[in-house]
């Protein structure tokens, strides 16, 4: 199966007002195949969106690469130029962003925001064809009446209908991958499963799909493969059944422990003590070390090698799995 997008040892951080950088993103390796769902999952400020944006090349000013290689269809996006990725922005790369209230154009119709696509990477094509098609793209994200909202104004619209004019913006141009950052964010939960709904059916009708959330009830119901992101780290992966089934890490343990079933109703909730450490608080060793129950001096002083713990299952930690040690830190 063809690889959309490939993460090779990517590194990423932030350079304070002394031009000293501290490393967020650490040596990322993961892939986005064809046809595929890819869940990128993790508390806030655990590197999830600042990896999607390093794949769109939309890092804030203070950012900077510190090594590694990120690959669209095997062309090095690192090495693309700012009209390369103009080109590539829109077109085989769409990115669905967390905020619909505030992403849309407040001053310009619908229809002039989805259609300004079409425009930009289709200069060809005429005004009455990109009308047609982004009709069709309202039809296909379930908005109703579309001759009449096509030329209405953000504000005429609700949350969950902002959101679906993302969705329509990001997929008009048949992206060969659509990064979705936590899609369903500040939406009810019947507009959240409407949302999910358009996203499987979009999934089955064009290319590949990255979704970045901290829910891992979304994960299940649209991926078949997951990253577990914590603190700049991608600290354990695999196909979704692997990963559901049988986590290893202390930290995707902590997350599954935390999801909400019928029978916890009487019972605390399971939380993981402490929070995500700030990029300046890192430790040279294992970045969960102080809100794990399993740290060792050995987890704090060094850096957890990656173990392959089946065929498509890999976890980065000092506990004792059996398996085959692929990269040392």
């Amino acid at each position: 199966m063809a690889t959309i997008v490939e993460f090779k040892n990517y590194s990423m951080g932030f350079k304070d007002d002394d031009g000293q950088v501290f490393n967020l993103l650490d040596r990322l390796n993961f892939k986005v195949e064809e046809g595929k769902a890819l869940g990128v999952v993790g508390e806030s400020g655990c590197g999830k969106s600042m990896t999607s944006l390093s794949l769109m090349r939309l890092l804030p000013d203070a950012a900077t690469v510190q090594g590694g290689e990120i690959f669209l269809e095997g062309k090095d996006l690192l090495k693309a130029s700012e009209a390369e990725m103009r080109d590539i922005r829109g077109n085989k790369l769409t990115m669905i962003f967390q905020e619909p209230m505030t992403a849309l154009n407040p001053v310009l119709t619908i229809g002039q925001q989805i259609g300004e696509i079409l425009q930009l990477h289709h200069p060809e094509m005429k005004p009455d064809e990109i009308r047609r098609l982004v009709l069709q793209s309202l039809v296909d994200v379930g908005i109703a009446a579309p001759e009449t909202r096509i030329d209405q104004y953000p504000h005429e619209f609700s949350g969950g209908m902002r959101q679906r004019v993302m969705i329509a913006m990001a997929i008009i141009n048949h992206p060969a991958l659509l990064i979705a950052d936590e899609p369903t964010t500040a939406l009810d939960v019947t507009i959240q499963a409407q949302i999910l709904d358009i996203m499987r059916r979009l999934k089955k009708a064009s290319g590949s799909l990255m979704v970045i959330t901290h829910n891992l009830g979304i994960v299940a119901e649209i991926c078949e493969e997951v990253v577990v992101m914590y603190a700049g780290r991608a600290i354990e992966r695999g196909t979704l059944k692997a990963i559901f089934d049988g986590p290893l890490h202390p930290y995707t343990r902590g997350l599954m422990a935390s999801i909400p079933t019928m029978r916890s109703e009487k019972k605390p909730l399971h939380t993981i003590p402490g929070s995500v450490p700030t990029v300046y608080d890192f430790g040279p060793g294992c970045r969960f070390a102080a809100r794990c129950e399993h740290c060792t001096e050995q987890c704090r002083l060094t850096v957890p090698p990656l173990k392959r713990v089946g065929k498509d299952h890999l976890v980065q930690c000092w506990l004792t799995f059996e398996g085959e040690v692929i990269e040392h830190a």
